[in-house]
């Protein structure tokens, strides 16, 4: 669209410069056009004021102020013109002859420009589509060359590890790397050899491009960032053909640093599809083991590649001498959360009652992203109402924006379903609240926000990395207190319940076989799951049990969801009249804060060991 609009901007500059000079010459349209012996006439009849004579060209002007414009033959003089026609010299002495020199100007309009202008515009004309074959030509040329782009990094926008907040481990692993590329005579001299590749592995929005472009930061490198699905194309070979561009440009510009986001797209296990060995992906992935190990000693080039996806790369890319050197990046515990709000909070100005260690506290589990999230929504909030600060207000709304979606007050309910969710929501807070193990209840709320119609909020004290089967069993119960209540209520249950009981399900299932926390069938995990290929789903199941096994499964998942209900039942029912206390501050209110709740219900029982 630009080029198009460049064009045509050129085009109507010169149109207008032509349209400029020809009106220059205008005003000789208006002259009247006269021959020889009209001339002859006028001038024995004494209407000749006076002769301008231009060349070949003379301006007669006649007695009434009208001009006349005749042409005689080149080279011929007035003089013998009028002798010629036996004009009486008594007759021409009235008449007053000016004889001018013809400007350049005039020959130029009158001889040159017709034949030079049209040569000028086929000119333009195919200097532009020449232009644009050219174009073509090199965009066909380079189709197989590299598309990385490179990262200045002696810019104001250089990341050090300064710059990423939390991953003290990751670090650690890296400064090793970025060491070798300041000082690699310390390692040559001894024999050593850095890893050719790093692999960083972590859940998405975890920091691994953000990494990859602080190790260059520090170690003051060039940085060539590509992804993964940029080698592939429709065509056979060029994939291949742009790793073999991008390894040649980076050993040129050694060292530095090669990043391939992503990398899965292209590194997944070899002989899976329907293409074999001439698939354009396993070529790709061919060529650039190729490419690795190819690395002299002396080529300071690392190639630090990302996936969340380790499960599904090939295993050669694995093997010692390429990706031999992994670095795990995962969700920030508590002290990173807050290390990683300061550093997204340092534009932002926040309000004093603003508490990000607090933010950090009800935010476990979020990644570097979804912090980033969280302070950019609640800054959008704050502006939307026209405040100057960030308020901790607008901070706890954007956590639960970022958790299950925007409130929808505007959908309509009728009475009987806003008391069906009250009861609903009332039965998880009040399960969850008198269960020793699980976290504490920080919010309830009948309002719909995203797809769920109400929600009950909870959030860890500490990080924890292991649960236990009484743990689980307890959630199990937090998650079908909902449900039980409104059986228990109504006499019926509806399908509000219905993400809960899926939820239930896949939770006492996973117990069974993947946990191995049953008594019953012992301890070893049920179910090889594989990844189909062109659907990019894991949802084939390769059953390595039998029929009898599969029964007895179902049996331990029912008994384990038996053993959640009959927890959850005996809370309800100790607990009744805590429960309409809740359900009735939900009806009128809607939304039930910690102070409140506690406040209602008193303080949460103390967790065991």
């Amino acid at each position: 669209m630009k080029k198009l609009l460049r064009n045509f901007i050129w085009f109507f500059l010169i149109f207008l410069a032509i349209a400029a000079v020809f009106s220059a010459f205008q005003n000789k349209k208006s002259i009247e056009k006269a021959g020889l012996q009209a001339m002859v006439a006028e001038v024995k009849s004494g209407q000749v004021k006076s002769i301008d004579v231009s060349g070949d060209s003379l301006l007669l002007t006649l007695q009434d102020g009208r001009q006349q414009e005749v042409k005689k033959e080149t080279g011929e003089s007035l003089a013998s013109l009028m002798s010629d026609y036996k004009i009486d010299p008594v007759q021409m002495a009235s008449v007053a002859v000016n004889v001018k020199d013809q400007s350049g100007m005039d020959i130029f309009v009158s001889s040159v420009l017709p034949i030079l202008l049209p040569m000028v515009l086929l000119g333009i004309f195919l200097f532009f589509m020449m232009r644009g074959m050219a174009g073509a030509n090199s965009k066909a040329m380079s189709f197989g060359q590299s598309q990385a782009k490179e990262f200045n990094l002696e810019k104001k926008e250089k990341i050090t590890f300064k710059d990423v907040a939390g991953a003290k481990e990751a670090k650690e692993e890296l400064k090793e790397v970025v060491e070798f590329l300041k000082f690699p005579k310390k390692f040559h001299d001894l024999g050593a050899r850095i890893p050719r590749g790093v692999l960083l592995l972590g859940g998405p929005g975890t920091g691994k491009t953000l990494m990859a472009r602080a190790v260059a930061g520090e170690a003051g490198v060039p940085f060539f960032h590509m992804s993964g699905s940029e080698f592939v194309e429709m065509f056979v070979g060029v994939g291949a053909s742009r790793v073999r561009s991008l390894f040649e440009k980076a050993k040129k510009t050694s060292p530095c640093i090669i990043f391939i986001d992503e990398i899965d797209a292209v590194g997944r296990r070899r002989g899976t599809g329907l293409g074999g060995g001439h698939d354009e992906r396993e070529q790709t992935l061919n060529q650039i083991l190729v490419e690795m190990d190819g690395f002299e000693t002396t080529n300071n080039v690392i190639v630090i590649a990302a996936t969340n996806r380790p499960d599904v790369l090939d295993p050669a890319l694995l093997r010692p001498g390429r990706f031999d050197r992994r670095v795990m990046i995962d969700n920030p515990d508590l002290k990173d959360r807050e290390a990683i709000l300061l550093v997204h909070a340092q534009k932002k100005p926040l309000a004093k009652d603003a508490d990000l260690k607090f933010v950090a506290e009800r935010t476990a589990g979020f990644s570097g992203a979804d912090l980033a999230n969280v302070l950019n929504e609640a800054a959008i909030l704050a502006a939307r109402q026209n405040k100057k600060e960030i308020s901790m207000e607008d901070l706890f709304e954007s956590i639960e924006k970022v958790m299950i979606g925007p409130e929808r007050r505007s959908r309509v309910i009728t009475d009987k379903e806003k008391k069906i969710t009250a009861y609903h929501e009332a039965g998880h807070a009040l399960v969850a609240h008198f269960s020793t193990q699980i976290d504490p209840v920080q919010k309830v709320s009948i309002i719909a926000r995203g797809n769920a119609g109400g929600y009950t909020l909870k959030v860890p004290l500490e990080d924890r990395h292991m649960h236990s089967r009484s743990e689980f069993v307890e959630e199990l119960a937090v998650l079908l207190g909902g449900h039980l209540t409104e059986k228990d209520v109504f006499g019926e249950v509806t399908t509000g319940a219905t993400s809960d009981l899926r939820r239930a399900t896949a939770l006492a299932r996973a117990m069974i076989t993947e946990y191995g926390m049953s008594d019953k069938l012992g301890t070893r995990t049920f179910g090889d799951k594989e990844e189909m290929v062109f659907l990019g789903r894991e949802i084939h199941e390769n059953r390595d049990y039998s029929e009898k096994t599969a029964e007895t499964i179902d049996g331990e998942v029912s008994g384990l969801l038996s053993l959640a209900t009959e927890q959850a039942n005996k809370i309800i029912n100790a607990h009744r009249e805590a429960l309409e206390k809740i359900v009735e501050v939900l009806l009128e209110k809607e939304t039930l804060e910690k102070v409140e709740f506690d406040a209602l219900l008193g303080a949460k029982p103390p967790k065991f060991d």
